[in-house]
């Protein structure tokens, strides 16, 4: 039962970020029906790289992976029937973690939800560009998870954040 705890915390996030980037996927096909100015494709060249560091580097790599897998990591040692049915949310931190841990996973999710909905009233095709730059960072995420995932299994590496339990 722990095992699974541990699969299903880690492939759930991936899966949370992969379903993410699949529907940002239509609003930048949509780009190709708009013709770019300059300063479309200076926006592009400069908040793509920046929302590959600040998301996918910053926010990912460095912070929610490693922190991703130490929660996937209890779930393996001491995890429970509760945590292991909702492992991809506990492995992000939404419950059963410390309060500073807990209200950084609600704030970050809310701040996201509430970004995403004023994007939806940007019209094309700066919107679409915005979509490319959350696209990389969230392609950056998902490969982050991958790769701390992987360094554990096959190299043993243990994450180096705290799983910030209770």
């Amino acid at each position: 039962m722990r095992l699974l705890g541990y699969y299903w915390g880690v492939i759930g996030v991936i899966g949370i970020i992969a379903s993410a980037a699949y529907k940002l996927t239509p609003r930048i096909v949509e780009l190709n029906l708009y013709p770019f100015a300059i300063q479309h494709w200076l926006f592009l060249l400069v908040f793509t790289p920046y929302m590959a560091y600040a998301e996918g580097y910053k926010g990912f790599y460095l912070n929610l992976a490693p922190r991703v897998l130490a929660r996937a990591l209890y779930l393996r040692e001491a995890g429970g029937p509760f945590l292991t049915l909702t492992a991809p949310l506990f492995c992000m931190g939404y419950f059963y973690a410390t309060r500073k841990r807990m209200l950084t996973a609600w704030i970050v999710s809310g701040s996201i939800v509430l970004l995403v909905a004023i994007v939806s009233h940007i019209p094309q095709p700066w919107r679409g560009l915005i979509d490319i730059g959350v696209e990389v960072g969230l392609v950056v995420g998902i490969a982050a998870l991958f790769w701390h995932w992987l360094r554990f299994e096959f190299a043993g590496t243990r994450p180096d954040k705290a799983p910030d339990l209770p």
